[in-house]
């Protein structure tokens, strides 16, 4: 089936508007950028109004207690009890969507509705590949700015990454490695006695923070994937919402240019919170900071010769730690924006990034096509370790 086919037959676009005569522009947003913020937990930790060209007109949340948690950031005294409300706010022209994973579709697609340009936290669609399809729709029907506020692309780490990988530095880049390791989320399986919508969430369903760490280095598309899962006789794998028996998730990838790609996904077990990568060429090798101690490392291809423990004769590659560059520090940011921030200080640069791409009429670096790209990899990935780690091929969304 292909894909026109596969939309007509899911009745993807059936529920879509036609495009009104104000929503067709690729910007609507004026040199200042005015932006509803929904969604009071994460929602609280960007810059909006730190930005220069950016101030916070409306916020909004279910919850009362998160409401006062987003007036008391932003200093904002526009409030609505939900994003239906605020999305018809005449004077905002774009919405930070920080609401529960599996609403970031449908609350995209109702405020671009109401011409809304729009950053949603990750993952861009939930556990479907028809909700991908659904926010590629709604998104090329209505021609507003779309990004995804994905931690990993601005970790700098990653930022190093991409830099030295545009030089060439690595080499032939033939192989990397990511994983999110995060213990102890089960603390926010409840709220005020009743489940949220992370119990028993599958690992793969939120692999945008390690897909994030190869794609936006390289570019590369994810086309392929073999994955299994790991779970034990917790109640919480036995009656969640999506039907997930894993605790832990672990895949392999191939890419467009025929590279592997390890990940590793895990919500339980003896091992360490962290949220990193590791890239492997042939001339040079980062490794981002590990957990249990090591790093950030580089390795270098060497002339030296040495011989190892077997014997043999080898040229010995030199080893030598990197002293990690603070990138929130440059001019990459403007000046209000440069300090440390959440996520190993990407915050501010997630908050720049769509800010300037809306008063630059431009792309953002993590659009639709760049958010889907991280996204639709691991629901497929997921896929595949529900059937007993079969080969699954992987939908491309847009061009690199």
């Amino acid at each position: 089936m292909d894909r026109r086919d596969f939309i007509k037959r899911s009745g993807l676009v059936s529920g879509l508007a036609t495009v009104p005569a104000w929503a067709v522009a690729v910007n609507t947003a004026p040199t200042k950028v005015r932006i509803g913020v929904v969604g009071g937990g994460f929602g609280c930790s960007f810059q909006w109004h730190e930005h220069p060209d950016c101030a916070v007109q409306a916020v909004s949340d279910l919850r009362e207690d998160r409401r006062k948690n987003l007036i008391q950031t932003y200093g904002c005294t526009t409030v609505y009890n939900s994003l239906a409300e605020l999305v018809r706010d005449k004077n905002v022209d774009a919405v930070a969507i920080f609401t529960d994973g599996p609403l970031h579709v449908e609350h995209t697609v109702e405020a671009m509705k109401h011409g809304k340009h729009v950053i949603s936290a990750v993952p861009a669609a939930w556990a479907t590949l028809e909700q991908a399809y659904l926010l590629s729709d709604t998104v090329n029907k209505y021609g507003l700015t779309y990004m995804m506020a994905e931690t990993g692309y601005y970790q700098q780490s990653t930022i190093s990454a991409r830099n030295w990988y545009k030089k060439n530095l690595f080499g032939s880049l033939y192989y990397s490695e990511a994983e999110y390791q995060h213990p102890g989320l089960e603390v926010l399986y409840w709220w005020n006695g009743k489940r949220t919508w992370r119990y028993g969430v599958a690992p793969m369903h939120y692999p945008t923070h390690c897909t994030s760490q190869l794609v936006g280095v390289t570019g590369e598309r994810l086309t392929e994937v073999v994955c299994h899962g790991w779970g034990d006789d917790n109640q919480i794998l036995k009656d969640n919402a999506y039907g997930n028996p894993f605790w832990n998730e672990s895949a392999m990838f191939k890419t467009n240019k025929g590279n592997a790609f390890r990940v590793n996904i895990w919500w339980k077990g003896a091992h360490r919170g962290c949220e990193r990568a590791q890239w492997i060429g042939d001339q040079m090798s980062f490794y981002a900071p590990h957990p249990n101690g090591l790093g950030p490392v580089l390795v270098r291809a060497g002339e030296r010769m040495e011989t190892d423990d077997a014997g043999f004769t080898r040229k010995a590659p030199t080893f030598e730690r990197y002293q990690q560059k603070e990138w929130w520090k440059t001019d990459l940011l403007p000046e209000p924006l440069r300090h440390n921030s959440g996520h190993e200080g990407s915050h501010t640069f997630l908050t720049h990034e769509f800010v300037d791409a809306l008063t630059h009429n431009r792309k953002p670096k993590i659009d639709v096509h760049e958010a889907l790209a991280y996204t639709v990899p691991g629901i497929v990935a997921h896929q595949s370790a529900m059937e007993g780690g079969t080969l699954k091929k992987i939908p491309s969304f847009a061009s690199v």
